[in-house]
């Protein structure tokens, strides 16, 4: 994902509630600490397939936000 980043593509990382910590983190330690996160309700294990497009309808709309941004 960073070594996209660095080049120029358009790229986020998804993550639930409880992992923001560590994507901050790790986007900083991969050089690209203005990498966009992407929250979405946390868990994301164990959960219905119905559930899974419910969060998938959160994060979708804001990655093709980022996606028309960058054309700019």
């Amino acid at each position: 994902m960073a070594q996209l980043r660095k080049r120029g593509l358009v790229t986020a990382v998804i993550y639930s509630g409880p992992f923001r910590k560590l994507g901050e983190t790790q986007a900083r330690i991969f050089g690209v600490p203005e990498l966009p996160l992407i929250e979405i309700p946390h868990p994301l294990g164990g959960v219905s397939i119905d559930e899974v497009r419910e969060r998938a309808d959160v994060a979708v709309p804001v990655f093709v936000d980022l996606i028309r941004k960058h054309q700019k």
